[in-house]
């Protein structure tokens, strides 16, 4: 859906109508249920893929630090790990993948606060979702 605002009204109609009738999210990647432990690639990226990590070293270590901390309540391996300037990458094994991506949204919502005081940015959406 990265190209949606590029569509035509009419082609935007049919992408939100086939995402109703196949059960998906209309705007925004499925979020499966999965039972037991399984092993995961969660991706969460900057809004519009905006460098909003790498605005310094202390940010991208910051995140890190934040990411792991999420990873050790909610998952029982982390097998690797990655911050980029735009978006990060988590390979884990949990067996409560919606405990995870819950605690992964509270690191969004904490982190989108924290980063737009710091930028004096007040209401600049800093997250897109995350996929798993």
């Amino acid at each position: 859906m990265y190209n949606y605002r590029r569509l035509t009204p009419e082609q935007r109609r049919e992408a939100v109508e086939y995402r109703r009738r196949t059960e998906r999210p209309w705007h925004s990647p499925p979020h499966w249920k999965f039972a037991g432990q399984r092993q995961f690639i969660i991706s969460g990226a900057c809004y519009e893929h905006a460098h909003i990590i790498e605005s310094s070293h202390e940010r991208m270590t910051e995140c890190e630090v934040a990411l792991l901390e999420v990873c050790e309540k909610a998952t029982t391996t982390v097998y690797a790990w990655c911050v980029l300037p735009n978006h990060y990458h988590l390979l884990v094994k949990t067996d409560s993948l919606e405990e995870l991506r819950h605690e992964l949204g509270r690191f969004h919502g904490r982190s989108s606060f924290k980063w737009n005081g710091e930028d004096n940015r007040r209401g600049r959406q800093v997250w897109h979702n995350c996929f798993d």
